[in-house]
């Protein structure tokens, strides 16, 4: 069928019988064209259904018009399983429930939407909990678990999903509900019969192995397996029915876990030693060698090339640790290290979680692929086939970098096939099939955790030989005859080389305005570095860090970084999404995109969503007349400075206050008529500056530290919010600065022609700051321009900026940037956008936070001692791009305890403000910001450095927030008037 009439007819004879929703638009479809495997495929329309009875709705409407149907969960699968032509099933949308738990029996029954954190924490409190554990356990669903038969770094202990099943009800594709479970229950018309006239092939077929995940597990049906319908179900990738419903067992998680890493000399070594740990039942034993690990993220892990991550568990801390050193001992390790700590096992784990996404990255930066994701072989074998398997990449000029659950003999590997050219894609084939006799040769499973779909399908002849394969097919015809389900995977599969996500994409580089210089310039690179981990659609921000607050608050695949990143791709592609950088589609998902940029740290292939966004808006409204929220913001530093210029701040407060001109001007703006808006500072930082009496002191230089100029020059950057808005944070910077023996200067500014240029006082800038002549002007970041997507004006005002601070440039000083969100745009907008002016990048090196200039250029200044608790929040920028080390350790040295909530604040610049904005805004702070504000001790000092953060306190809770620099520049004060007061009782 193809999309048209018949795919119209197909939607409403869908809306007719379900109740659930029912999408067959434009984005409906993009979002799901992928998974997170090399594969493509474009359906007609996608259904939520509610509950069972939708299910069987749909497989009825759909049975009738021959359509096929592909049931999917969180979209994570790496074999091209949860992609489909047809009717997709998107059961995280309602059935995502616990229905039920039973601590005394240990079981719990689930939907398959559920995520398999939201089944951990509902067992948590009884001490239980699901074995299997993937990676991706923040995002994947039981019932995508129990489709692939997941597994997870604890099989060592707990098995795989199969392991973990009781019963499933199932609705087939023609109808039939089905309860599966052990002694033939719920077994279709004509199974038995295929398996009792099969038992010796069945007892022969199967290699035995722990992670054997390929094929259908028709050994499960042995009588001496108990004949067990549901487990036999276990890795079918919905080719034999819909699971609606699920009991799966709970296991007993211990009170206590200890982390032993264990140092090797390479990978290879490592493998070896696993196989020989297993008899000491740890909890998990997982390889990774050190080309995997960011040089950054080594620092807790002990010496070595590669190391075993493994668990043990027990009843108390000290008899999981006397366990870890157990192992410790037994094993012949390089160096080894025992983690007690949690936060210090997570730290480590983390690492091993993101590598599915890291691995996509070679050192080089060049781009690997999934495909052979996960074979498995015999452990004791894993070394021997590691070393086969490093050959076999030679021989084919290939790279990778295998990790993964070393204890079970799985392996995990990205290769760097190229899959844009027809000789790459012809070579991915030639090794695909030579890989999967090497693993057949050692004993082993095409797949030991990821199942076959597309990838690897074709090569089950391979391992398991035509006539076992034939049986597979003759299974499949018992429990779907008409091939509705998942066409293509498993059985009379499609070429593992077509329908490659790849083909569609543009081959010549994009004409974009921004340089990527990640990705050799080239926007289509960029957007595949999407590969569909989906860490974004993490719903805990404890998971998932800043990345993806609007997706945390809605709940739609659209609003994560991956639904964004499917669109784009979609408009690259140009066969679903037809208008390209017009698309309507694309823009209203980017619209709730907060430009938090949290994904640029936080994704594993960190994806930088809000670079993407300006860059689509710049295209999209090229030419074009745009929302009046970019002029009314994105022009926000023009209208400040005329405001200023003319002296109207009294003025615009007042008018800001009455209630008709204040609804007037939002409207007009496009501003959120629930906002309120900021105030104007009376006197801005500039004019206190000029104002400002130089200190007279000993030496005569005037900075009051009696040193004459040897204190370090520090180039205060006056931001548009310090500037109008919040000139106190850069009056209290100065006082601090010089308190710590800094001398502060302001950047050159631009007067009338002819005048001379400068502060006035900005010493040690250089001769030619004098010399610089032209029209009125400031320094600006360009931020309000580039999160608007107006990248021409932002260009004109990053290079006029540039020649303002070309005396800074030339005198070497640092920049001290007090708004967090300008710091990041000068360390990352400035020189992707002016990738063609050397300057950019000098300025950009230039670039430190507050926190960083105390500590780097004022090591031995101690700050006053405060002493009080702290909360608020890290700046969304700040964690994205500069990081937070250096304002965490000053924090510490003032006696400041606490540690701020991560989360974004979600007003997010211009964001929160615009109208249609404010009810996602608020949902963002009331994830962490607002909790953390309202359970904060008494006393205890709100920190916001961004002023989108403190103005979301202020608006939405009522609290002042200050930047660090205004409570140092406080408690300086105290410590004056305290010496003050003392010097008085002495006198007196």
């Amino acid at each position: 069928m193809t999309h048209g009439e018949s795919s119209d007819g197909l939607e409403r004879a869908l809306r007719l019988v379900v109740r659930g929703d029912v999408g067959f638009g434009v984005t409906d479809r993009a979002l799901v064209t992928m998974d997170a495997s090399n594969y493509r495929r474009v359906p007609l329309g996608v259904v939520a259904p509610r509950d069972g009875d939708d299910v069987a709705a749909v497989l009825e409407v759909c049975r009738r018009r021959g359509t096929p149907v592909v049931a999917r969960g969180g979209g994570t699968s790496i074999a091209g399983q949860a992609t489909g032509t047809g009717v997709v099933l998107d059961f995280t949308r309602y059935m995502n429930r616990v229905v039920s738990l039973d601590p005394e029996a240990r079981t719990a029954v689930v939907q398959p939407g559920l995520v398999l954190d939201r089944l951990q924490e509902a067992a948590a409190p009884h001490g239980l909990r699901f074995g299997p554990d993937p990676s991706t356990h923040s995002r994947c669903t039981l019932g995508g678990m129990i489709g692939n038969n997941s597994c997870g770094s604890h099989s060592v202990a707990w098995g795989t999903t199969a392991d973990s099943v009781r019963e499933l009800d199932v609705v087939t594709a023609r109808g039939r509900r089905l309860r599966l479970g052990p002694g033939w229950a719920g077994a279709p018309d004509g199974l038995r019969d295929l398996v009792e006239g099969e038992l010796a092939r069945l007892r022969t077929g199967f290699p035995e192995l722990p992670r054997r995940i390929s094929g259908y597990a028709l050994d499960a049906l042995l009588p001496e397996n108990g004949a067990d319908v549901a487990r036999s179900f276990c890795g079918s990738e919905g080719t034999l029915g819909v699971v609606t419903e699920a009991v799966v067992k709970l296991v007993e998680a211990p009170r206590a876990r200890v982390l032993a890493v264990l140092g090797y000399a390479d990978e290879g070594a490592a493998a070896e030693a696993a196989a020989g740990l297993l008899p000491y039942a740890p909890l998990t034993v997982e390889g990774m060698a050190a080309d995997l690990v960011p040089s950054g993220d080594r620092a807790g892990l002990p010496r070595g090339g590669a190391w075993l991550f493994v668990e043990t568990g027990g009843e108390s801390a000290s008899e999981a640790h006397a366990r870890a050193e157990t192992i410790v001992r037994a094993a012949d390790v390089l160096d080894a290290r025992i983690v007690r700590d949690p936060a210090g096992q997570w730290a480590l784990w983390r690492i091993r979680e993101d590598a599915s996404g890291t691995a996509t990255r070679m050192p080089d930066g060049s781009e690997a692929w999934p495909g052979w994701e996960d074979c498995a072989v015999p452990p004791a074998r894993l070394g021997a086939y590691l070393r086969d398997f490093r050959g076999l990449l030679g021989q084919h000029g290939l790279r990778g970098t295998p990790y993964g659950h070393f204890g079970d003999g799985c392996i995990h590997v990205r290769i760097d096939f190229d899959l844009l050219t027809q000789a790459g894609v012809a070579r991915f084939r030639r090794f695909s099939e030579e890989l999967a006799d090497l693993v057949v040769a050692h004993g082993g499973s095409l797949s030991g955790e990821h199942g076959d779909g597309q990838a690897r399908a074709e090569l089950l002849p391979r391992m398991y030989g035509s006539d076992m394969v034939a049986l597979f097919e003759r299974a499949k015809g018992v429990w779907d005859p008409d091939d509705l389900l998942n066409p293509g995977m498993l059985v009379r599969p499609a070429p593992l080389d077509g329908n490659l996500r790849f083909a569609v994409l543009p081959r010549e580089p994009v004409d974009v305005a921004f340089g990527y210089p990640s990705d050799g310039g080239d926007f289509s690179a960029a957007v595949r570095r999407c590969v569909g981990v989906a860490k974004c659609r993490t719903t805990s921000a404890a998971g998932a860090g800043v990345m993806c607050p609007s997706f945390r608050a809605t709940g739609r695949e659209e609003h994560s970084t991956r639904g964004r990143a499917r669109l784009l791709h979609e408009m690259l592609a140009g066969e679903l999404v037809t208008d390209g950088w017009r698309s309507t589609e694309v823009r209203d998902a980017l619209d709730l995109c907060l430009s938090c940029k949290g994904c640029r740290s936080d994704c594993p292939v960190e994806v930088d969503m809000a670079t993407y966004k300006a860059e689509f808006l710049h295209h999209h409204y090229e030419g074009r007349r745009r929302p009046a929220a970019h002029y009314s913001m994105g022009w926000l530093p023009v209208w400040l400075r005329w405001a200023s210029r003319v002296r109207a701040a009294p003025l615009v407060n007042a008018l800001a206050s009455v209630g008709l001109a204040a609804g007037v001007a939002k409207r007009l703006g496009g501003i959120a008529p629930e906002r309120e808006i900021p105030r104007l500072a009376r006197e801005t930082f500039g004019a206190w500056w000029r104002r400002r009496k130089p200190r007279v002191d000993a030496d005569g230089d005037g900075d009051g530290d009696g040193d004459g100029d040897r204190g370090e020059l520090v180039v205060l950057w006056p931001d548009t919010f310090t500037e109008h808005l919040a000139p106190s944070v850069g009056r209290a910077a100065v006082r601090v600065l010089e308190a710590a023996g800094l001398r502060v200067a302001l950047p050159p500014t631009l007067r009338l022609r002819g005048r001379p240029v400068g502060d006035g006082r900005s010493r040690g800038l250089g001769a030619s700051a004098a010399l610089l002549t032209a029209r009125r002007g400031r320094v600006c970041c360009g931020l309000t321009y580039v999160s608007t997507g107006q990248l021409d004006h932002a260009r004109v005002v990053l290079r006029r900026t540039l020649d303002l601070m070309e005396p800074v440039l030339e005198s070497g000083a640092p920049v001290v940037v007090l708004e967090p969100s300008c710091a990041a745009a000068l360390r990352t907008d400035l020189p992707e956008l002016l990738h063609d002016d050397p300057r950019a990048a000098r300025l950009a090196a230039r670039v430190l936070t507050f926190a960083e200039t105390l500590e780097r250029l004022a090591p031995g200044w101690i700050p006053p001692r405060l002493d009080r608790p702290t909360v608020g929040q890290t700046h969304c920028h700040q964690h994205a791009v500069l990081g937070d080390a250096a304002e965490r350790r000053l924090r510490e040295a003032a006696g400041l305890t606490g540690a701020l909530s991560g989360g974004c604040c979600g007003l997010a610049g211009n964001f929160g403000f615009e109208k249609g904005h404010f009810e996602v805004s608020t949902a963002c702070a009331e994830e962490q910001l607002l909790p953390a504000v309202r359970d904060a001790p008494e006393g205890a000092v709100v920190l916001a450095d961004g002023f989108s953060c403190r103005t979301q306190l202020e608006q939405l809770a009522g609290v002042r927030g200050r930047h660090l620099a205004e409570v140092l520049a406080e408690g300086l004060e105290a410590g004056l008037e305290a010496g003050l007061e003392a010097g008085d009782r002495r006198d007196g």
